[in-house]
């Protein structure tokens, strides 16, 4: 005969406060309203600067963007649950990683194709000389 399912071995397989051995939260009710309600206003702030058209555009599109990044990071805190003991900080230096990687891919993709652009078109002196 097997041994009854006891409450305790329960809660020690699962952990006593909702994570599990690594540190890994799963989050309450009151953190995801918290991350919908932010992810709402940090969405509807940016619509509102759009439609109303009161701001210049270049204002409009850093405060749009600003949002945006505000967003993303709202979205990892509440909905993904990153921050520096979940996995043992492995989830955080994952994500250092992929954000240098991405930075030198596009940097460098903008300095290339900056220099491509100032090296290889031709200069009005060139385009005047063509028959």
């Amino acid at each position: 005969m097997s041994a009854p399912h006891s409450e305790a071995a329960h809660t020690h397989a699962h952990g006593a406060h909702g994570t599990h051995g690594s540190g890994e939260s799963h989050g309450t009710m009151g953190s995801y309203l918290i991350g919908f309600g932010l992810s709402v206003v940090l969405t509807a702030i940016p619509f509102a600067l759009v439609m109303m058209g009161s701001l210049d555009r270049q204002t409009t599109a850093l405060l749009v963007l600003g949002a945006a990044l505000v967003q993303i990071v709202v979205h990892m805190v509440y909905f993904l649950h990153m921050n520096t003991r979940s996995e043992g900080g492995w989830t955080m230096m994952a994500l250092v990683f992929t954000v240098v990687v991405v930075l030198i891919t596009l940097g460098g993709s903008l300095w290339v194709m900056h220099h491509l652009n100032a090296n290889m078109m031709p200069t009005p002196e060139q385009m005047s000389a063509m028959p």
